[in-house]
């Protein structure tokens, strides 16, 4: 405690309660702490009486005070480095700081920032770390850290002068002198340690100094040499008063009126009383005369602050004017274009009005015209059918004769049209279709089927004997052996059909279609191609049945694009060209797909349904062989995959990607109806 410090050993680091103390005092040991300097802890304990409480020893007693080092105390002893602890008493921190600074010739002082916002450090001038800064001796260098970085720095502007008095040790503050009127005490008070005990004490033993008196001018006295001066009174007392080493700025809070240098000078006791009277009052009136400036600062500062807030609610309100003076001109330019659009709007729609006025006159003359002309062509196909020499009419007689009597021992067959039945017309087997009453489009089927009937004729076509047009019956030749589909999936335990037939019986069907797409002058679609229509007589010569859903495909479209625009697709599911159902689109392709699909059936006797995606992979895996029809033997697994993989061809999604029935389908199924016929010398004969 004895040993004095020099200032280029030591860095000082102001503490208290808050963070930024912490914050500190690692910069410090990180960035200014050398290998031999101490680290001084200053902390300035604000007491509102100047009179400290000493414990016995003249320490401080107050803990709470005490434990504002713990903290530093374990982290200094982590990081093995000498600290020192000083703990200085003042009314104001920023006043002790200084007089701290002053007394011990500190050069190199560290403080946390201030807790306020960086608007109210610019126009609250009273914390610490400002104060510091504009106050602190020219020899010291003040360092300020917010959140463990440098925040600003004032270095030194002059050396340390050599004259400057030694720095004392103090672990504990002194606090200023007060006057008393009694006479058993001293007129002033201080506290100190026992070093500036021992100086006190050989102040004593010196000799007294003649009377001075004091004038108010040395209030301002700018620096002294000696900090401690005594004077004498008539009791033999002395009284004490510690001296500043800086001048008093009387223009900034830093004021501490208790630091007043005071000539020896022997008075009795009513002068020294008068002489403290006065000197309070010149006092009061400084402190009020001061605070009334601070006041006047703080109105000024806030008076600008008002103005300029005013000042730039001006501005933006005139910012907001012409932006909304833009946007209404922008709004009622916008009016009038919506006006224009409006009254464009308006006589556009009128003259559709007109438009669509006259379109629905012009659609109401069409729909009259059409429903003439179509009463007109009924009662002409009814004149036709009734005067028609192309076929043989029957009387219902002598269809019920055949049937006797349409009986279920005669029924042979049932299909969308109707039951069907044999019988025996001029001593000659037939087959007669019957109209069924609830049959939708029955009386057109039948118009359609006597008229592609009676215009053409073909091996590989069912042969129309005659009809009774006014109960819908159609008189057929009669086909010994069924359906095609019958036959395949041997109903009536029927036998199985050889292989070699299949094959003709694949390429009389696909002559056959050649034939109806062919015909002239408009080509004919089937659109129902399935073994339920493919008609086999005793020799299992196959023939071409049920073509009342055939339609005539205009001649105004190109032969290589054959196709028609259907408003409904027609046929039977699985049998049906997936292209012609979606978008109604009608060609003489549309029948490829039905005979792709009719063709797998014929070697492989199953059902349609997901048929030509099991051969595909059944050829991707080599077991086509599993898929033939079982119960016929022999199968030539060489010609069956060729016949199956023009199948699949034909049975293609799109109609670009099936081949042609003519150039490509009728050549192929030909050779392989040559080579079954030719492995059955017999029946080939």
């Amino acid at each position: 405690m004895g040993s004095q410090i020099p200032a280029e050993d030591s860095i000082v680091v102001a503490v208290d309660k808050d963070k930024n103390s912490s914050s500190a005092v690692k910069w410090a040991i990180d960035n200014l702490l050398g290998s031999n300097q101490i680290l001084v802890l200053v902390h300035v304990r604000v007491k509102n009486s100047p009179k400290p409480t000493l414990d016995s020893n003249g320490g401080l007693s107050d803990e709470a005070t005490q434990n504002i080092f713990t903290p530093f105390r374990a982290y200094s002893a982590r990081k093995r480095i000498v600290v020192k602890e000083i703990v200085v008493e003042n009314t104001e921190a920023s006043k002790g700081l200084l007089d701290y600074i002053n007394s011990q010739c500190i050069t190199n002082i560290v403080l946390g920032a201030s807790s306020r916002s960086a608007l109210g450090r610019k126009y609250w001038t009273h914390d610490v770390p400002t104060m510091i800064n504009k106050a602190a001796p020219e020899f010291c260098s003040v360092y300020v850290v917010s959140k463990g970085k440098q925040q600003s720095v004032r270095p030194a502007a002059k050396s340390l002068p050599s004259s400057a008095p030694a720095r004392q040790p103090s672990s504990l503050a002194w606090s200023a002198p007060r006057s008393s009127n009694s006479g058993s005490e001293d007129s002033s008070r201080f506290s100190y340690t026992r070093s500036e005990q021992k100086i006190v004490e050989s102040e004593k033993t010196r000799p007294e100094k003649g009377p001075s008196n004091v004038p108010i001018d040395n209030l301002h006295a700018p620096e002294m040499t000696n900090p401690y001066k005594h004077t004498s009174q008539s009791d033999g007392s002395m009284r004490y008063a510690r001296i500043s080493p800086r001048s008093v700025d009387m223009t900034s809070e830093n004021l501490d009126f208790t630091q007043v240098s005071i000539k020896e000078t022997p008075m009795n006791g009513s002068s020294s009383y008068l002489v403290d009277a006065e000197m309070k009052r010149l006092k009061l009136e400084l402190r009020q005369t001061l605070d009334m400036y601070n006041a006047a600062c703080k109105e000024a500062v806030v008076a600008n602050q008002a103005a300029d807030e005013l000042n730039k609610w001006k501005i933006e309100e005139a910012r907001k004017f012409e932006q909304a003076r833009f946007a209404e001109e922008a709004a009622l330019a916008i009016a009038e274009t919506e006006k224009a659009k409006c009254r464009a709007a308006i006589e556009a729609a009128k003259k559709a009005q007109k438009m669509a006025e006259i379109e629905a006159q012009r659609r109401k003359y069409a729909e009259l015209k059409a429903k003439r002309e179509t009463e007109k062509k009924k009662q002409a196909m009814n004149v036709r059918s009734q005067n028609d020499l192309r076929y043989r009419k029957y009387t219902i007689e002598e269809i019920e004769a055949a049937t006797k009597k349409f009986s279920n021992s005669q029924k042979i067959g049932e299909g969308g049209y109707g039951p069907v039945f044999k019988g025996k017309l001029d001593h000659t087997p037939v087959a007669i279709k019957v109209l069924s009453p609830d049959a939708a489009q029955g009386k057109k089927q039948f118009q359609q089927e006597v008229e592609v009937l009676s215009l053409i004729r073909h091996p590989n076509l069912v042969l129309l004997l005659g009809a009774c047009p006014e109960y819908g019956c159609l008189v057929y030749e009669l086909m010994n052996n069924g359906s095609l589909e019958d036959r395949l999936f041997r109903k009536g335990n029927t036998p199985s059909i050889p292989w070699e037939i299949r094959f003709k019986i694949a390429a009389e069907i696909a002559t056959g279609l050649l034939f109806l797409h062919q015909a002239k002058p408009e080509p004919l679609v089937h659109r129902d191609l399935k073994p339920g229509n493919i008609l086999l007589d005793k020799n299992y010569v196959c023939k071409i049945s049920d073509v009342g859903l055939a339609r005539l495909v205009p001649s105004s479209v190109p032969d290589c694009v054959t196709q028609y625009h259907m408003t409904s697709a027609a046929g039977t599911f699985c049998y049906i060209d997936p292209e012609y159902q979606q978008t109604g689109k009608l060609e003489t392709k549309s029948d490829i797909y039905s005979l792709g699909v009719m063709l797998l059936q014929i070697i492989t006797a199953r059902p349609p349904m997901g048929l030509t995606h099991h051969i595909e992979r059944a050829i991707e895996k080599g077991k086509f062989a599993d898929f033939l029809d079982p119960t016929v033997p022999n199968w030539p697994v060489e010609e069956a995959l060729k016949f199956a993989k023009l199948s699949l061809k034909c049975a293609e999604l799109r109609k670009k990607d099936r081949p042609d029935l003519g150039s490509v389908v009728v050549p192929e199924l030909t050779k392989l109806s040559e080579f079954g016929m030719s492995s059955m010398p017999s029946i080939g004969s």
